[in-house]
């Protein structure tokens, strides 16, 4: 660890034995923590600025507590750059417990980042290099925000998005052959779609069949694509449970 000098104190004593003075060297204190360890667990990138205060995201709660519907946003979060999304986070790096090897929690390795807008929280500690840390918690943070954070719809003009389209299977009838091949789970942009299609679910109030009407498909192959992916399924789920409607399995 660094040390840090803030300023060099001297101290210096003298004894007299008799009427003999004796001078004891001084020496300089040395910190040899950081003298403020709650600045070095906590570093925040940056807070939106009051220049923004116009492009501001208005946030409103559901009632059921697991998503976060968002107004007039001009750029969805999750299309932001990593640049552009860590300026509107907060990070805590901190050393992670549980196995690992005997360097595991030598150092403060593992991150943990907050959104500040949504409040939502991604976190990783499974590498001993914080900068891997950092990039894996980041796109665990887009997951999250594409789970959770909602987009006003309006279905009276409703047209879905290049990214939605991008997912679906090229039996929909309002794919053109201009979005390439169907984008799987697997795929870091699956998460722009996911958002994209939870955002129409939450306006059809979970309904799969009127969702599969807006996007030119059959309610079971919508089913196929929600099935596909363990957290889209889940959500999917959860706002049906909280309109009365049974679970896809």
């Amino acid at each position: 660890m660094a040390h840090m000098f803030l300023f060099k104190p001297t101290l210096s004593l003298s004894l007299r034995l008799n009427k003999t003075s004796i001078s004891l060297p001084h020496r300089s204190f040395r910190h040899s923590h950081p003298p403020f360890p709650f600045l070095s667990s906590t570093h925040p990138i940056s807070l939106p600025s009051a220049s923004d205060s116009n492009n501001r995201t208005h946030i409103r709660c559901s009632s059921n507590h697991t998503s976060t519907a968002v107004e007039g946003s001009e750029k969805s979060f999750v299309h932001l750059t990593d640049v552009e999304l860590m300026r509107q986070c907060e990070m805590d790096t901190f050393k992670a417990s549980g196995p690992g090897g005997q360097h595991r929690n030598k150092r403060e390795s593992a991150v943990r980042i907050k959104h500040l807008p949504t409040g939502v929280i991604a976190q990783a500690s499974e590498d001993r290099s914080q900068h891997k840390n950092r990039a894996s918690a980041l796109n665990r943070l887009r997951s999250l925000i594409a789970l959770k954070v909602r987009k006003t719809v309006d279905l009276e003009a409703y047209s879905p998005p290049r990214e939605l389209l991008q997912i679906l299977p090229p039996k929909s009838s309002i794919r053109g052959s201009d979005c390439g091949p169907q984008i799987g789970p697997n795929n870091p942009k699956f998460a722009l779609g996911m958002q994209a299609l939870l955002d129409l679910f939450f306006a059809v109030e979970g309904s799969v069949s009127e969702a599969a009407k807006y996007l030119g498909l059959s309610t079971g192959a919508l089913s196929r694509i929600i099935l596909s992916d363990d957290s889209l399924r889940k959500e999917v789920n959860n706002l049906r449970a909280s309109k009365g409607m049974k679970p896809l399995k």
